[in-house]
């Protein structure tokens, strides 16, 4: 489904992501995982179109996007929770999801899965999204990026700064939005959760992957213990 081909990414003199290659079958759950700096986000907003590569490949269903704008990739069916979660403050959470659809003609089904999948945004639908906790934001995020029917949803450290409660469930959500037909790409620095759901993994040091293989291979490796999980 996605392709990234010898990509280099560079900020100024600053080179960022160096020649990574990697790809994302339809249906799977792929985690990037790494130390801060290891260029993770980089090659997420390098897929959504916001960072331009200085060389390399990205495909989506064997269609170049390398040079697209991130409307129209999102119209070919790429979507992404950025790190953050970014929700609009002064906007109602009903509005904020409306953000999402901002490419779709007739939404209402839409709404309606989301509310159905995150009950809590149902509930304070007309509530500015600021008020909302950590973890009701997070939520407000991924149901912002689902609102655009991805086949694809990139997802940024969405476990970042949560409870250990909302942890446990937002990887629950993710893995039911797997199991309805989305595939996913996860950036994820708690290793040991993005493993226990992924599919594959792949390990970025520096700007380049190191290491690669299931996630149970990956949650397996003395290397990955070491580094990742305390081990």
């Amino acid at each position: 489904m996605l392709k990234i081909e010898n990509l280099t990414v560079r900020y100024g003199m600053i080179e960022a992501v160096h020649d990574v290659s990697f790809h994302v079958n339809e249906g799977e759950i792929v985690s990037l995982i790494g130390a801060n700096g290891a260029g993770k986000t980089t090659i997420l907003r390098t897929i959504s179109g916001l960072v331009r590569a200085k060389s390399g490949h990205v495909s989506f269903l064997d269609h170049s996007i390398d040079k697209k704008q991130p409307q129209k990739i999102v119209a070919q069916g790429i979507s992404q929770v950025p790190e953050g979660r970014h929700v609009f403050r002064g906007l109602t959470v009903k509005e904020n999801l409306e953000m999402g659809a901002f490419l779709q003609k007739d939404y209402q089904e839409t709404f309606k899965q989301i509310f159905d999948r995150f009950p809590i945004l149902a509930e304070r639908k007309n509530q500015d999204a600021s008020t909302l906790s950590g973890g009701e934001q997070q939520m407000l995020a991924m149901g912002r990026a689902l609102m655009s029917r991805p086949k694809l949803l990139l997802m940024d450290e969405p476990s970042m700064g949560l409870a250990p409660i909302f942890i446990k469930e937002i990887f629950s959500i993710i893995e039911e939005i797997n199991k309805q037909g989305t595939t996913i790409l996860l950036i994820e620095q708690n290793a040991q959760m993005a493993l226990s759901i992924a599919n594959r993994g792949y390990v970025l040091e520096s700007g380049e992957i190191a290491l690669e293989g299931t996630g149970k291979q990956l949650a397996e490796s003395e290397e990955v213990k070491k580094a990742y999980l305390g081990g």
